[in-house]
């Protein structure tokens, strides 16, 4: 790794890449003061309707878009690169410190950001089977950002390594320990970058430190999950071995019986790639109504569609099983926060899954709770003994302050202490 400048002249931008199983969303921070100075979205790669949507330095609204093939994250990183030359940002700018990588799956190994290198490569690419749709597309997105800037640390930081505090009772599933061990069956948990920012971020707006703070999190989006943190740790999470575990999700089942598997196999003769396909792309509130979008879900509500009303009523159900499970298991909850796409925009969600808590010291004041805005705000009664929150996730700031400060101080990480 290319050392890096002490002087004040230091690069201070991350360039932060996430790299979906069909899309790459990236930004561009300048870690002096947040900034972005670039942004953008490259959605549909492999398909003739590639979208790609750029927003260039200075903001205002202004957005540079193009429509057509990309076939390939390869492609879609090097438009990207292109795209940020025509500004005066290019990869290969000496404001650049770091490329900050989203990766999903750490496995046991990696707990903290690693600078990569090959033997970090190979490690996560031995973790595609517990991460089929997601580590393949992030390990195209680093080889490629490699290539770009060879002299430049590329760091890795996984979506796992927030829940790796949690105890072994909560991370063991009740199976024979030598098939789980061989396998490396275990409850890993996701979203973890959101999680760990959301918890910070909420010890924050209650005016305490994290470490004296106990908060229970839902990040729900298309994807959702649950955690239990217990002054900054993470001590239990609702995804477990794959994201599928948990909360109802857009198309995910989440909890379920694992014995619906042998029975499909047995009485309707799936095989397994199909039941596979059926829990993860055709369940949750898809499969329950037809519709993903709860946006969608509401209206339907509002017209007196009773299956739209069933998947909501499933929906808010699972939800309050887990606050009520994670209050549990923390004992003293000081914040219950919710975050991502539906956590921060959908309010009846948000009332439904609070309502009935109250003797928990929960309750939502409705008039907080409709009110639209983009910042963190609590939206409890002052009476409530436990602070109802809305707190906007920030994965890439989350991925950038991790990747610069690694490059910026490379004896606190890197592989060497960053792995089991």
């Amino acid at each position: 790794m290319t050392a890096r400048p002490s002087s004040a002249a230091a690069p201070t931008r991350v360039l932060v890449l996430n790299s979906g199983s069909s899309s790459l969303k990236y930004q561009l921070l300048d870690m002096r003061d947040e900034s972005r100075p670039a942004q953008g979205l490259v959605e549909r790669i492999g398909e003739e309707t590639s979208r790609f949507v750029h927003t260039p330095p200075g903001g205002d609204g202004e957005k540079r878009e193009r429509n057509g093939p990309i076939p390939d994250h390869s492609a879609a990183l090097k438009a990207v690169a292109e795209e940020l030359a025509a500004d005066g940002l290019g990869l290969d700018s000496p404001e650049l410190a770091a490329i900050g990588h989203r990766v999903v799956h750490g496995g046991l190994r990696f707990t903290e950001p690693t600078v990569i290198d090959g033997e970090v490569l190979a490690e996560i690419e031995r973790l595609v089977p517990v991460a089929p749709l997601h580590n393949p597309a992030n390990l195209v997105g680093i080889r490629t950002a490699m290539a770009l800037r060879p002299d430049l640390p590329q760091v890795a930081v996984f979506d796992t390594a927030f829940h790796r505090t949690m105890p072994e009772s909560a991370a063991r599933y009740a199976i024979d320990v030598e098939t789980a061990d061989a396998h490396r069956i275990r409850r890993y948990g996701f979203h973890g970058t959101s999680h760990a920012y959301v918890s910070r971020k909420t010890a924050e707006l209650l005016g305490r430190a994290p470490e004296d703070v106990n908060v229970i999190v839902l990040h729900l989006g298309n994807g959702a999950s649950a955690s239990a943190v217990r002054g900054g740790r993470c001590v239990d999470t609702s995804m477990g071995l794959t994201p599928l575990e948990g909360l109802v999700m857009g198309t995910r089942s989440g909890d379920i019986d694992p014995a619906v598997t042998f029975h499909l196999r047995r009485v309707a003769g799936m095989s397994a790639d199909e039941i596979d396909v059926l829990l993860n792309k055709r369940s949750g509130l898809v499969g329950l109504c037809g519709d993903n979008d709860m946006r969608e879900i509401r209206r339907r509500i509002d017209g007196g569609d009773e299956r739209a009303a069933l998947a909501f009523d499933v929906y808010v159900h699972r939800l309050k099983k887990y606050i009520g499970a994670y209050y549990a298991v923390l004992g003293r909850v000081d914040a219950v926060v919710f975050t991502a796409g539906v956590g921060e925009n959908a309010a009846p969600v948000r009332q439904a899954a609070i309502a009935g808590l109250e003797e928990l010291g929960l309750a939502v004041d409705a008039d907080l709770n409709a009110a639209r805005s983009g910042g963190a705000r609590i939206i409890s009664p002052e009476y409530a003994r436990v602070a109802v929150a809305v707190v906007p996730t920030d994965e890439e700031l989350e991925i950038a302050r991790q990747s610069y400060a690694l490059v910026r101080n490379p004896l606190d990480g890197g592989p060497e202490g960053s792995n089991e």
